[in-house]
C-alpha cells in the first residue's frame, strides 16, 4: 500500500530553480536563497525590506509599480525582463513574473519570481533610468506609439530616447537595437 505524503510548500519553495519571494505591499515577507544569492544578500537581509533595495533607481521601483498595476487588475498577473540592481549596485537583465494574491489589490500580496538573465544579456552601456525602462518595453516588442502611452510620454520623447539608445549600442535600425539588448548580437 502506497501511503501518499503530504507535499512540504516551504521546501519546493525553498529549492525552485528560479528566485521567488512572497510581498505584502511591495515589501518582502520570505524568500528563497536564490532570490538572495541572486541579488547578493543574505536572505535575512532581505525580510521586511521593501522591492525598492532591487532597483536601479527610486525613480524606476515607483513607475514600475505604477505600470504593472493595471496590468495585474485585468490579468491577474505581470511578467516583464527589466534591468534589476545587485546589493554590490551592479546592474544585470532579470525576468520577473508575478501574480497579485488579492483581485482587488495586486500589491496587497503576491508571489514573484527572478531569474537572473545576465548570462545571455549583459547590460553593456551606460542607461540613464528612462533608457532602461525604455528597453526593457523595447524589448517586449512595444512600438514608440504603445511605449508612449503605456509611461505617458510623447511618442516624439520616446523617440528621442530609443534613438539614444540607438547611437549607445552603435545600431543601424531598431531591429539591430533590439538584437543587442536581447544579446544575440555581440
Amino acid at each position: 500500500m502506497n501511503v501518499v505524503q503530504p507535499i512540504d510548500f516551504e521546501s519546493i519553495f525553498q529549492h525552485a530553480p528560479v528566485g521567488m519571494c512572497v510581498s505584502q505591499n511591495r515589501i518582502i515577507q520570505a524568500c528563497n536563497d536564490d532570490l538572495a544569492n541572486m541579488f547578493g544578500y543574505q536572505k535575512d537581509e532581505l525580510l521586511g525590506q521593501s522591492f525598492l533595495v532591487l532597483y536601479p533607481s527610486p525613480d524606476e521601483f515607483e513607475r514600475t509599480g505604477a505600470r504593472i498595476t493595471p496590468i495585474m487588475n485585468a490579468k491577474g498577473y505581470y511578467s516583464d525582463e527589466r534591468i534589476m540592481k545587485r546589493a554590490n549596485q551592479d546592474l544585470f537583465w532579470c525576468h520577473v513574473s508575478g501574480r497579485g494574491l488579492n483581485k482587488d489589490n495586486p500589491h496587497a500580496a503576491g508571489i514573484w519570481t527572478f531569474e537572473d538573465l545576465s548570462s545571455k544579456r549583459p547590460v553593456t552601456a551606460e542607461l540613464t533610468p528612462r533608457e532602461r525602462e525604455i528597453a526593457a518595453l523595447l524589448v517586449e516588442g512595444k512600438t514608440s506609439k504603445l511605449i508612449a502611452r503605456q509611461i505617458n510620454l510623447s511618442p516624439r520623447t520616446v523617440e528621442m530616447h530609443r534613438a539614444k539608445l540607438m547611437r549607445k549600442f552603435n545600431s543601424a535600425t531598431s531591429s539591430e537595437l533590439v538584437h543587442k539588448l536581447l544579446g544575440i548580437m555581440r
